[in-house]
């Protein structure tokens, strides 16, 4: 069967579900890499990917807009940026599937044992959270904005990409950043 298309699980109206120790033929997460470039440089530039409203993210969403963000990150080079993604599917999504063609009224059981399999994984945000962290130097600002502007078309809620800019003394980051809408 198809995929439901993502308004079917984007809002939280149940309770958590996230004991995969206790649920049997919980699918793997689409995403597998969480880090990308270069980890050890000391990037002057911060662009957190922020949602703006409280809800659910399917795995495979969560995949695509990985996929973008890095395969457009990429033409910078890899030791010109990093990029991390910063949440874990936990959240077990399970649908009771019904059939739709002639003659399903006969073969399935309706509301009887409508608990529901388990079809996928989600993550759970709340307003303000980040999702996404990318982080570059000057020459590669532009290259990041439009990366995660990308993004923000392939994510089922309403997202704000928020530029910090590292304050930096004998080249240690001292905590200090401003922040900038974008």
């Amino acid at each position: 069967m198809p995929l439901r298309p993502a308004r079917c699980y984007r809002r939280i109206d149940t309770p958590p579900y996230t004991r995969k120790e206790y649920i049997a033929g919980v699918p793997n997460p689409k995403i597998t890499k969480f880090d990308f470039g270069n980890s050890k440089a000391k990037f002057e530039y911060q662009l957190d990917f922020v949602v703006d409203e409280r809800g659910q993210v399917r795995h495979n969403s969560l995949e695509s807009a990985r996929m973008a963000i890095h395969k457009t990150l990429s033409s910078l080079g890899e030791e010109n940026y990093f990029f991390k993604v910063r949440k874990y599917p936990h959240q077990v999504l399970r649908e009771n599937r019904m059939m739709a063609f002639a003659g399903a009224d006969r073969m399935q059981q309706g509301m009887r044992l409508s608990f529901g399999k388990p079809t996928g994984l989600a993550i759970r945000v709340k307003k303000g959270d980040v999702v996404f962290s990318v982080f570059v130097n000057e020459q590669g600002l532009s290259v990041a904005k439009r990366a995660l502007k990308i993004a923000q078309a392939k994510f089922p809620l309403p997202s704000t990409i928020m530029l910090k800019k590292n304050m930096k003394k004998d080249g240690v980051n001292n905590g200090n950043s401003t922040d900038n809408r974008q």
